[in-house]
């Protein structure tokens, strides 16, 4: 895969998943217990043999490049990276107006590779991809463009990106969250909605992406713009790739064609939940395609206490506890809780996903959350349970997720 450069998108603001943004990148969210959104598609590159990586950053970016650059090393000595790159206003005093301007401010970074291919992905989707198949497909149709899509019944199509195709894959036509989206040819009901994630042709993308910069009417989208233009010049090979045909090694039928986008707060506690069944819809522990990221010096989960008759049992039931956790005599249910997180004496944390190091007091009750870092949780504090009082503390979503902000004091 020398001949390919991967970029990814990584410098979304994320305003509908806040306040899980409000101080860190989308990408750079935590995810799974112990892992960054953004390692999703990095593990997949990785594991796929793609080593020339570019992380395209922007807003709030600190946290994320500190995250790659700590725990993101590859072989530099055989021309292996994976770089962080932060928004560097290279033609004008402006930020990136788009995700195709995105490339276009970047273009540095490809006239310096010289790539054949350059994969285009975005950063902030939780699946698992095997991308060397999408790259083979490209290359037999001699593609100029090639996008991932997933099939999804036409009645869920409204919502994304809609590419119309002919038999031979070759895509006809796009709209985005169209009124009725175009039926896959002999798959009535079914419909192909972008992922976002492209495989270009490198001469197709910068002249396409150089076309772009220079229309003053463009909203510098891939989507709206730069795959609608190549559709309708006509003069370009622009084909779809199917997802739900990827093979990932070690991976189950019921995890085929698995693709979130956690683009709010309850897409991702839905996610965060899919981890924790007994035979999970995204399963972490396939040995064949680990999920890597940056790891930690903390010792490991500790369990403590067993009184049953005073309910003082130290338990995780259905969940993913993560290193440096001390459950002191409470009870976990259908959770994730991160790494050093402390729940005291005869407390209950249901159907929640905790970040690293809050601390639960004793004896409080929390169902359907997600606490922040750092949070304290007084003791006999109760989340979860009364809507109303809720309300008037926290944010919740349409589904009725709390979420406790980074930073929030209980009043004494």
């Amino acid at each position: 895969m020398n001949d390919v450069l991967v970029m990814i998108l990584a410098g979304g603001e994320g305003k509908r998943l806040r306040p899980l943004t409000l101080d860190r990148a989308k990408p750079a969210v935590p995810f799974g217990g112990r892992y960054r959104i953004i390692d999703l598609v990095l593990s997949n590159f990785v594991n796929s043999g793609f080593y020339k990586i570019k992380v395209l950053t922007q807003y709030k970016s600190d946290s994320l490049i500190n995250h790659i650059s700590r725990g993101w090393h590859l072989a530099q000595f055989i021309d292996h990276y994976i770089d962080a790159v932060p928004a560097q206003q290279r033609r004008g005093p402006q930020w990136f107006q788009g995700s195709a301007d995105a490339i276009y401010q970047n273009l540095n970074l490809i006239y310096d590779e010289e790539p054949e291919d350059v994969c285009v992905f975005g950063g902030d989707n939780i699946y698992k991809m095997d991308v060397r198949q999408m790259l083979d497909f490209h290359r037999q149709k001699d593609a100029d463009l090639t996008v991932a899509a997933i099939p999804v019944p036409v009645e869920q199509g409204r919502a994304f990106g809609i590419l119309e195709i002919d038999r031979d894959h070759r895509i006809v036509g796009f709209a985005e969250k169209p009124d009725e989206p175009r039926e896959i040819p002999d798959r009535p009901g079914w419909c192909l909605a972008s992922m976002g994630n492209y495989i270009f042709k490198t001469s197709s993308l910068v002249e396409e992406i150089i076309r772009d910069a220079h229309d003053e009417g463009s909203a510098h989208d891939f989507g709206k713009n730069i795959i609608t233009n190549m559709v309708r010049s006509g003069h370009q090979a622009t084909f779809v790739y199917d997802f739900s045909t990827n093979d990932v090694p070690g991976q189950s039928e019921r995890e085929r064609s698995y693709w979130r986008d956690v683009g709010t707060i309850d897409a991702y506690w839905e996610s965060s939940m899919d981890l924790i069944s007994v035979a999970p819809e995204f399963d972490l522990y396939n040995r064949r395609w680990p999920i890597r990221t940056h790891y930690q010096h903390y010792p490991p989960a500790k369990f403590v206490h067993d009184d049953p008759a005073t309910n003082r049992v130290g338990q995780a039931i259905n969940s993913i506890v993560a290193e440096g956790c001390i459950v002191s005599g409470g009870t976990i249910r259908n959770s994730v809780l991160f790494q050093r997180v402390r729940v005291n004496s005869y407390s209950s944390i249901e159907d929640s996903v905790l970040f690293e190091q809050v601390e639960v007091g004793r004896r409080a009750r929390i169902r359907k959350a997600i606490i922040e870092k750092d949070v304290v949780i007084p003791p006999d504090t109760v989340i979860g349970f009364d809507e109303e009082q809720d309300r008037a503390r926290f944010p919740i979503s349409d589904a009725g997720v709390v979420v406790v902000p980074k930073g929030y004091e209980f009043e004494a």
